[in-house]
């Protein structure tokens, strides 16, 4: 199956735009998984970065939506894998999950997360602060997740051609 992608928006207006690169980045992550294995999915072959494998970087997209979405923007109780002791556990765990799940409960999230953003109007400000105790928009979420993803889909590019030689997904 080939993951359909655009980056062009069916109108113009700052909302379009916005959620349209969200889905453009969200598919890119399919796309770049598309025919892999799930044992290539689980390979870390950088050795200065033993978590980063497609499957680890996938679920950690995913968490990462949770997080700024219903963790800090609405505020809800956060249920994201990680501890004190283990932040960067939704990369480990993902190990044990089969790629096609992880990429199921992706898309599943972000269909829900989609009809959320597009309720929201794009100044309404998060229930919780940040570091610097700066309440975000909506605005300044999308724009976060839209780099924070195009950021690992390029670790995925190159992740994807040292598990199997794949290029210009």
């Amino acid at each position: 199956m080939t993951t359909v992608r655009t980056d062009t928006p069916d109108a113009w207006d700052e909302r379009s735009t916005l959620t349209t690169f969200l889905d453009y980045t969200r598919a890119t992550v399919a796309a770049k998984c598309e025919g892999l294995t799930d044992e290539d999915a689980r390979k870390a072959p950088l050795p200065g970065s033993p978590l980063m494998s497609i499957a680890g970087l996938v679920s950690h997209v995913r968490w990462v939506e949770y997080y700024w979405l219903r963790v800090v923007f609405l505020g809800e109780e956060d249920h994201h894998p990680a501890t004190d002791e283990d932040p960067d556990r939704e990369m480990r765990i993902a190990l044990d999950v089969p790629l096609a799940k992880l990429l199921q409960e992706y898309e599943d999230q972000s269909a829900e997360l989609r009809e959320l953003v597009a309720k929201t109007p794009l100044d309404s400000v998060a229930a919780q602060p940040v570091r610097d105790g700066v309440h975000v928009t909506m605005r300044w979420v999308l724009n976060h997740l839209i780099e924070e993803t195009a950021r690992h889909n390029g670790h995925l590019d190159i992740l994807r051609e040292l598990a199997d030689g794949t290029t210009g997904m």
